[in-house]
C-alpha cells in the first residue's frame, strides 16, 4: 500500500512544476536548486507581470512560490488577480519575519501557506511533500464511478463533458436512487478544479435554524452554543464544487441567502462583521419538479434560474435496461471485496429477474439487492431467490424497450434480444408485447436471432 501511495505521489510530482516568483536572481536560483535536488520541476520568474504570463499557460497542478514584495508590487496582488481570473494553483508566500502579519492576511485571500525566508531550506520541501500527500489521499478517497454505456448515458456523458470545464451552475434532475451525486462527482472530476474539494450537502437533513451556520459558518459567540468559530460548506468547498442534493427542501429564507451568495459571490458568516468570497461551483440536484414548486410558492424562481444554467436529466433505471446487467456485475465485484466473498456471476433465473424487475428504487435498489444476493448465495452463482425481489408486473409504460415508432422498432427489438441473450420469451416481456407479435416483427425485419445473439 505504501509503495502504491509513493507511486501515486511521484505521478503527481511528474505532472506539476513550482513557479518561483523572486526578483533576486541569486536567491531565485538558490530556491530552484533546492527543489531540483528533490526532483521538482521549476520555472523562474522575476516580476508580477511575467508571473501573470506564466500562469496563463500553467497547469492547475502547478504551485506558485512567491516573494511577498516584488519590484512591480506585492504578490498578494498576483493572488487576487489569480482568483479573479479563475487560476486555482496553490499559492505559497515567502516573507521576512517582519512581514509575517501581511503573509497571514494573504491566507484570508486564499494563499495556502507562508514560509519565512530564513526557514525555506528546512521548511519548503516538507511543505510541498505534505501538499502532494494530501492530493494523493484525496485521489484515493474518490469513489469509483461506473461508466454506463447505454444510449441514454452516452448522451449524459456528452453533456457532462461539455459543461464540466465551465463555471456554469448545473441542475441534475432524476428520481431517488438514479445516481445524481455520481454525476455531480463526474462533473467535478472533469473540471479544471478537480484537485479542489467536492463537498456534498443533504439539504433535506438541515434543520432550518442551523442551515445558515452550516452553509456560511459562524463566529464564536454568534448565538447560544457557538463556543468557537466554525467554517461552513462554502469555505470547505473553496475553489471546488458545492453539491446541493435535494435543493428543493431548503426554506425560503435559506433560498434567499443562497441566491445572494451565488449571485454576488460573497457571503457573511453568522455573527461576523466582514464578508468572505464565495469561490465555488454550484451543482444542485432534485427529484421534484421545481417549476411546480415555484408555482406553489415553495421555491424562488430567481434561484431556480441561477441553478439551472445547465440541466442534466437522469433517466430511471427501468428506462435503461441495457445498463442493468453491467451494473449488476459492477456491484457484485464491489460486494465480493467488501463482504469477502467470491461470487462469479448470475444464473439464467437471476438474469431474467433482474431484467424484468421495475426498479422503483433505481440504481440504489439494484446495489442493495446485489449485496444481499452476494451475502445470501451458497454457491458461486446468484439465483433469483438470492435477490429477494418482489415480482411486480411490468407495464409497457415503465419499460424502456416498449415499441414506439416504426423507425425505432428494429433497433429496440435487437437491443431487447441482446439483453435476453436471444431468449424470445424474455425479449417479448422486455418489449411488453406478445410472443406472436415479436415473432412477426423478427420476420418482418429479417433479424437473424440464432446467428446474432447466441
Amino acid at each position: 500500500m505504501n509503495r502504491q501511495r509513493k507511486k501515486g505521489e511521484n505521478a503527481i510530482m511528474d505532472k506539476m512544476k513550482i513557479i518561483v516568483v523572486e526578483d533576486n536572481p541569486v536567491y531565485n536560483t538558490f530556491v530552484c536548486n533546492i527543489l531540483a535536488k528533490e526532483g521538482f520541476k521549476t520555472e523562474q520568474v522575476y516580476h508580477l507581470s511575467s508571473a501573470r504570463k506564466a500562469l496563463i499557460k500553467a497547469d492547475n497542478d502547478d504551485i506558485v512560490l512567491a516573494d511577498l514584495r516584488l519590484p512591480d508590487g506585492e504578490s498578494i496582488e498576483l493572488l487576487k488577480w489569480m482568483r479573479v481570473n479563475d487560476k486555482r494553483q496553490a499559492f505559497i508566500i515567502m516573507t521576512d519575519y517582519a512581514e509575517v502579519h501581511t503573509a497571514v492576511e494573504s491566507m484570508k485571500l486564499g494563499s495556502l501557506d507562508y514560509i519565512p525566508k530564513q526557514l525555506v531550506e528546512d521548511k519548503l520541501v516538507p511543505l510541498l511533500h505534505s501538499i502532494i500527500k494530501e492530493r494523493e489521499q484525496k485521489r484515493q478517497r474518490q469513489v469509483p464511478i461506473f461508466i454506463r454505456q447505454g444510449e441514454a448515458y452516452r448522451n449524459i456523458k456528452k453533456r457532462v463533458h461539455l459543461v464540466a470545464p465551465t463555471r456554469m451552475s448545473v441542475l441534475i434532475l432524476g428520481e431517488n436512487g438514479t445516481g445524481k451525486e455520481h454525476i455531480a462527482q463526474d462533473i467535478h472530476a472533469q473540471s479544471r478544479f478537480s484537485d479542489k474539494p467536492f463537498v456534498a450537502v443533504d439539504c433535506g437533513s438541515l434543520a432550518p435554524t442551523l442551515a445558515p451556520s452550516a452553509f456560511f459558518g459562524h463566529v464564536k459567540g454568534a448565538f447560544t452554543g457557538a463556543d468557537c468559530n466554525k467554517t461552513g460548506y462554502f469555505q470547505e468547498a473553496e475553489g471546488g464544487t458545492l453539491f446541493l442534493d435535494e435543493v428543493g427542501n431548503l426554506t425560503m429564507e435559506m433560498q434567499q441567502m443562497l441566491l445572494r451568495a451565488i449571485q454576488e459571490r460573497r457571503y457573511r458568516p453568522v455573527g461576523a462583521k466582514g464578508e468572505k468570497t464565495a469561490n465555488v461551483r454550484i451543482v444542485a440536484a432534485t427529484n421534484e419538479n421545481l417549476h411546480d414548486a415555484v408555482k406553489e410558492k415553495r421555491f424562488r424562481q430567481d434561484l431556480l434560474y441561477r441553478l439551472q444554467e445547465y440541466v442534466i436529466t437522469i433517466p430511471q433505471l427501468r428506462d435503461c435496461q441495457e445498463d442493468i446487467m453491467p451494473l449488476a456485475d459492477f456491484f457484485r465485484e464491489i460486494a465480493n471485496d467488501e463482504l469477502g466473498r467470491n461470487v462469479r456471476g448470475f444464473d439464467a433465473s437471476a438474469r431474467k429477474a433482474l431484467l424484468t424487475h421495475t426498479w422503483l428504487g433505481n440504481v440504489r435498489e439494484l446495489k442493495q439487492k446485489i449485496f444481499t444476493a452476494v451475502l445470501h448465495t451458497e454457491s458461486d452463482t446468484i439465483a433469483d431467490a438470492d435477490l429477494e425481489l418482489s415480482y411486480e408486473s411490468v407495464s409497457s409504460s415503465t419499460v424502456s424497450f416498449a415499441l414506439r415508432t416504426a423507425e425505432e422498432e428494429k433497433e429496440r427489438i435487437i437491443r431487447a434480444l441482446k439483453q435476453a441473450n436471444g431468449n424470445k420469451i424474455l425479449a417479448a416481456r422486455l418489449l411488453a408485447i406478445s410472443r406472436s407479435t415479436l415473432y412477426a416483427k423478427i420476420e418482418e425485419y429479417g433479424i437473424k436471432v440464432e446467428k446474432t445473439f447466441k
